[in-house]
C-alpha cells in the first residue's frame, strides 16, 4: 500500500499579539482573562490534551472574539482532534477539521498580524497536501512565501508538493492509458467474439444444410425402399393368392398370339386346297 506523507502544522505558543484598536477597546480584566485562557490552552495543547485546550481557547474568545491568537490556536487544537483526510473526504460539517480550515482561511485573508496570516496560509497548504490536493497546497505555499520570502519550510514543502503533483499527474496519465488499452482490448475481444460467432453461425448453417440434404436423400432412399418393398410384398401376395394381373396379362397375350398363328395356318391350308381343286377341274375337262 502506498504510504501517504503527512506534514505537520505550525502552532503559535504565546499570546503576544495585540488586538487592533479598530476592533474596539477591551477592559484590562477581560484582557487578563483572555491571556490566562490562552496560556492555559497552550499548556493543555503541549500536554496533548487537545479537547481541553479547545475549551480554553473558546473561553479566551468569549473574552475577546477578535483574538487572532485564540483563533489560530483553537484551529490548531481542532486539527489535532480530526483526521484531515477523512474530514475532507466525508464532507462532515461538524468535523473539527472543517471548522479549523475555515478559521485558517479567515485569518489568512483578514489577520492584522502578517505572521499569523503567513502561518495560516502555510497550515492550509499542509492540510491540502495531506489530503493529496497538491495544486491547492502549491497555491497556499506560494501565498505564504509572498508574505515571507524567508519561510524555508514553505519553500521546501512547495517543492515537495510540486513533485507530488507531477507524480500524481503521471499516475493519472498512466491510468488513462491503461483504461484506453483496456477499452481497445475489450473492443478487439468483442470483434473477435463477433467474428467467431459469425463463423460458428455459418458453420451451423452449413451443417444444417448438409443435414437437410442428407435427410432428403435418406427420405428418397427410404421411399424407394418402401416402393420396392411394396412391389415385392404385392408380388408375394399375388403368388400366394394365384396368378397375378401381370402374369395373367402375359398368359392372355401368349394365347392370343397362338390363336392367331393357328388361324393363319388354317387359312393357308384352305387356300392351298382351293387352288388344288381349281387345277383339277381344268385337267378333267374334255378336249
Amino acid at each position: 500500500m502506498r504510504r501517504i506523507l503527512k506534514i505537520a502544522l505550525l502552532f503559535v505558543v504565546g499570546a503576544s499579539f495585540t488586538v487592533p484598536a479598530a476592533w474596539g477597546q477591551q477592559s484590562a480584566s477581560s484582557g487578563k482573562r483572555e491571556r490566562g485562557y490562552i496560556r492555559e490552552g497552550n499548556k493543555l495543547y503541549n500536554d496533548k490534551r487537545y479537547p481541553e485546550a479547545e475549551v480554553a481557547y473558546r473561553k479566551a474568545l468569549q473574552e475577546n472574539e477578535y483574538s487572532e491568537v485564540a483563533m489560530y490556536n483553537l484551529a490548531s487544537a481542532l486539527i489535532r482532534q480530526a483526521s484531515l483526510a477523512a474530514g475532507a473526504e466525508d464532507g462532515q460539517q461538524n468535523n473539527p477539521a472543517v471548522e479549523a480550515q475555515k478559521i485558517f482561511t479567515d485569518l489568512a485573508a483578514n489577520a492584522a498580524d502578517i505572521k499569523l496570516a503567513e502561518n495560516s496560509l502555510y497550515n492550509l497548504g499542509n492540510m491540502a497536501f495531506n489530503q493529496e490536493q497538491y495544486e491547492q497546497s502549491i497555491d497556499m505555499y506560494k501565498r505564504a512565501l509572498r508574505k515571507n520570502p524567508d519561510n524555508d519550510k514553505a519553500r521546501e514543502n512547495l517543492r515537495l508538493a510540486q513533485l507530488k503533483l507531477e507524480e500524481q499527474q503521471n499516475q493519472d496519465q498512466n491510468q488513462d492509458q491503461d483504461q484506453q488499452d483496456d477499452q481497445n482490448q475489450d473492443q478487439q475481444n468483442d470483434q473477435n467474439q463477433d467474428q467467431q460467432q459469425n463463423q460458428d453461425q455459418n458453420k451451423d448453417q452449413n451443417q444444417d444444410q448438409n443435414q437437410d440434404e442428407n435427410q432428403d436423400q435418406q427420405n428418397q432412399d427410404q421411399q424407394q425402399n418402401q416402393d420396392q418393398q411394396q412391389n415385392q410384398d404385392q408380388e408375394r401376395k399375388d403368388d400366394k393368392n394365384g396368378i397375378s394381373d401381370r402374369n395373367a396379362e402375359q398368359i392372355l397375350k401368349a394365347m392370343e398370339n397362338e390363336e392367331n398363328a393357328t388361324r393363319r395356318k388354317i387359312e393357308a391350308r384352305r387356300t392351298q386346297e382351293e387352288k388344288k381343286n381349281a387345277s383339277k377341274k381344268k385337267t378333267d375337262k374334255p378336249w
